[in-house]
C-alpha cells in the first residue's frame, strides 16, 4: 500500500471527520471510500455502434493476419515469460467459475481459439 501526506483546510478535515464519525468508521477509511466513490464515478462505458463493432473486428482480424501463426514452443516460451500476479482475494474460485458461465452464456462462439480449462486466474 502506498502512503500519501495531504494538508488540508481545517474546515474539509473537520467535514471529513464528522463523516467518517456518522459512518463509523476511521477518517482514514473513509477519505479511503470517498476517494474510490469519486473514481467509480468518472468511469463510464461508451456504447460502440454495430459499425464501429465491425470495424474493430476488421482492423483486429487484419492484425492478427500480419502476425501470424505462433509455434506451440513459442507459446510457451510467451507464456513463461510472463509476469505472475497475484490475483485479488475476492477472486475465488467459485466467482471465477459463475463468471466463466456467464461469460459463455452471452459470448458469441469463437473460431479458431483454444479455451483456457484452468480455474485459476490468469494475467494477460
Amino acid at each position: 500500500m502506498s502512503r500519501v501526506t495531504l494538508q488540508l483546510p481545517e474546515t474539509l478535515h473537520h467535514q471529513l471527520a464528522s463523516h467518517a464519525q456518522r459512518e463509523g468508521v476511521s477518517l482514514q477509511q473513509y477519505i479511503l471510500y470517498a476517494l474510490t466513490r469519486q473514481l467509480a464515478h468518472t468511469y463510464t462505458v461508451q456504447v460502440v455502434s454495430e459499425e464501429g463493432v465491425a470495424q474493430q473486428q476488421a482492423q483486429f482480424a487484419t492484425v492478427l493476419e500480419q502476425l501470424g501463426a505462433a509455434t506451440p514452443a513459442a507459446l510457451t516460451a510467451a507464456f513463461a515469460a510472463r509476469e505472475v500476479r497475484t490475483p485479488e482475494p475476492e477472486l475465488t474460485p467459485d466467482l471465477i467459475t459463475q463468471l466463466q458461465a456467464r461469460l459463455a452464456q452471452t459470448s458469441p462462439p469463437e473460431t479458431g481459439t483454444v479455451a483456457n480449462t484452468d480455474q485459476s486466474p490468469q494475467e494477460s
